[in-house]
């Protein structure tokens, strides 16, 4: 079995934003050289996450409403004592901050809409991207 690592680095320009990472994440399987296993992408940040669903205009701000609907910023958190980004703690934590993929014949399985994105709760920042590929 081998382990392939590789991190990248993602700008982003907004305090809320679903960047599509697909293409790259895919750019690493191949470079990994592994035919069969899973691909783990991690982001090692308490106020980002990862999604796996459709990346379409309409669909990414529905994304953002929900977020911030639901774990509304300035919604009397206690965190926000502290510094003004609970919301993006609490929504991270419900998001999650990893997925596994399937790698089979040397790339990602996912459905035919399926894309890998970024999600940025508190920037923009410049965020790290953990991408291991395992397998044979």
């Amino acid at each position: 079995m081998r382990i392939y690592s590789e991190e990248l680095s993602i700008k982003t320009e907004k305090r809320f934003q679903v960047v599509s990472i697909t293409s790259r994440v895919e750019e690493v399987v191949r470079r990994s050289g592994i035919s069969e296993g899973f691909c783990l992408i991690f982001v090692p940040h308490a106020t980002a996450a990862l999604i796996i669903n459709e990346y379409e205009p309409r669909i990414v701000s529905d994304y953002i409403k929900w977020i911030t609907d639901v774990f509304r910023p300035g919604g009397g958190w206690e965190h926000d004592k502290i510094d003004d980004n609970a919301h993006a703690h609490i929504a991270s934590s419900m998001i999650g901050c990893s997925r596994f993929l399937p790698v089979t014949r040397g790339s990602l399985v996912r459905g035919t809409w399926q894309e890998v994105m970024l999600v940025e709760l508190d920037g923009p920042r410049v965020r790290k991207v953990l991408i291991q590929v395992v397998g044979e």
